[in-house]
């Protein structure tokens, strides 16, 4: 299966069975860092003024969406912990990323520490990623998920809020 065969899945995935969809592919898209969320949020919101719903909607589909990034940043977490920093060194010399880019990753996340997760779960590119130092650097479970999920809840709110007005503006603006 392509990547862009993927892609195409998961957006009927969400467009066919919104809440359940939405899930899916939030969970989906922080495993699978080429599914983008910037894609995903903003077709539920959409949908969802397509489909008149309420818009009360809108800030469940982003709440759906953030436990499913959650458990999908748990599992992340999970791997990378379980792997070590070690192991993760191993692995990421293919990436050309050293020892000595891990150091400075430690004095960071040791700097900035729950920051770090809460506003990188709302940086593309970096939401994906927080979740490795955490587990590596083995941060506080239940402080991960409370500051994972919270700010997964402002990106896929913010995001479905941008497809549901854009949806709304449409319908006005093309009758």
């Amino acid at each position: 299966m392509s990547i862009e065969t993927f892609v195409q899945w998961v957006i009927s995935l969400v467009s066919d069975y919104l809440y359940a969809g939405i899930f899916t592919a939030a969970l989906l898209e922080t495993i699978f860092p080429p599914i983008p969320s910037e894609a995903i949020f903003p077709l539920a919101g959409y949908v969802v003024s397509q489909n008149k719903m309420s818009f009360f909607h809108v800030i469940g589909l982003g709440i759906t969406g953030a436990a499913g990034s959650t458990i999908g940043a748990l599992v992340i977490y999970l791997m990378a912990l379980k792997i070590g920093r070690e192991g993760l060194v191993k692995y990421l010399k293919y990436a050309r990323i050293t020892d000595d880019h891990l150091k400075k990753v430690d004095r960071w996340f040791a700097h900035h520490g729950e920051k770090v997760i809460l506003f990188g779960r709302m940086v593309p590119g970096i939401r994906e990623l927080v979740s490795i130092p955490a587990g590596f650097l083995k941060m506080d479970m239940l402080k991960f998920l409370i500051y994972t999920f919270a700010g997964s809840c402002v990106w896929s709110i913010s995001l479905s809020l941008a497809g549901y007005y854009f949806g709304v503006a449409s319908v006005h603006f093309f009758g």
